[in-house]
């Protein structure tokens, strides 16, 4: 069987050293005019490096794995092209793994790991994870990241919008524009991130010193179905002139039933909603929203993870990003 060109092929038509050619292989830097060299004799050769030969001599696989709890989800699109981005950069691969069709539970996947398959494991949630799996990843001696949900626990490198400061931007903003009763339609106790934006618009009506009012909040499970139904016990409210939607999803059923009712969205009812997912901008009037800052998150969770297996120091906590507030025609002023 015939072999393919070797590094002593691509070595010696690019005039340099083997060794030159595994540093540069291997990510390292070397000399523009010698970068170009070995280039243009990778080309020429048509060479592919032995990844198998590769990883015994590094001891190392080259592939992390994306463990998401559901893969079809398209909140995630935006997390996975950071993942990537940076995945690639560090001359990594990838592998994407969705557990809910796969295995029972999440922590499962780690196992990846403890068999040698990846060097490293990105878990991807927002539900909530449970104490003892958040104990076993604290403890796991090897490369994890998490993204979503970290139960509050120190010593677990983890990254997540801030959802609470999203929430109270949008509140923030309502109350600038002359809004004082402003209604609540909070999202599935599932979810981890439905606990801090509700915390979000509380603390903010407490510092606007505006009235709450248990009977404005409304659970929804942030289908466009959920919001639809959530709507007509604050539709029953005189007081309410805005409503802030947890999520896009909420917010567009609720502001069909608004308009169903014979109210206009936003001459007499405003409201928003909370991720900026694609259909925000095209729905009428177009939905004033709170965007995620998803590539963002999924590059500092695989910085994070890189440095990690590199051996270097990562501080262990919660790194929340900023969202932020896209201001559209869902809300109208009151002066």
């Amino acid at each position: 069987m015939e072999m393919g060109p070797t590094i002593h092929d691509v070595a010696r038509l690019a005039n340099t050293s083997k060794s030159t050619v595994s540093r540069y292989l291997n990510g390292q830097q070397v000399k523009k005019a010698t970068q170009e060299a070995l280039e243009k004799a990778i080309k020429e050769l048509n060479f592919h490096r032995n990844a198998n030969a590769r990883r015994l001599v590094m001891d190392k696989t080259y592939t992390i794995g994306i463990v998401i709890d559901d893969i079809s989800n398209t909140f995630y699109s935006g997390i996975i092209k950071g993942i990537e981005e940076v995945a690639g950069k560090n001359g990594y691969n990838c592998i994407f793994l969705s557990w809910t069709s796969n295995y029972d539970n999440e922590i499962s996947f780690l196992n990846l790991m403890y068999e040698g398959q990846v060097d490293g494991v990105i878990m991807v949630s927002f539900r909530k994870r449970s104490r003892e799996d958040l104990q076993r990843i604290k403890e796991a001696e090897y490369p994890i990241a998490l993204i979503g949900d970290h139960g509050e626990m120190d010593g677990i490198f983890s990254v997540d919008v801030d959802n609470a400061a999203g929430i109270a931007e949008v509140v923030s903003y309502l109350h600038r524009i002359g809004h004082r009763e402003i209604a609540y339609i909070s999202g599935p106790d599932t979810v981890s991130a439905s606990k801090y934006r509700f915390k979000g618009y509380r603390q903010t009506l407490d510092s606007l010193q505006l009235e709450y009012n248990p009977d404005w909040v409304v659970e929804s499970d942030w289908s466009n179905q959920g919001g639809y139904a959530a709507i007509e016990r604050i539709l029953e409210q005189p007081d309410i002139t805005a409503v802030v939607a947890s999520s896009d999803e909420t917010a567009i059923g609720a502001m069909r039933r608004i308009q169903e009712s014979g109210r206009n969205v936003p001459k007499d009812m405003s409201i928003v909603g909370f991720d900026d997912v694609t259909v925000a901008s095209w729905v009428y009037p177009s939905l004033t929203t709170v965007r995620q800052p998803f590539r963002d998150i999924g590059m500092m969770a695989a910085e994070g993870l890189f440095r990690k297996i590199a051996g270097e120091e990562v501080e262990l906590r919660s790194h929340l990003l900023k969202p932020r507030l896209i201001i559209r025609d869902s809300c109208g002023k009151l002066f």
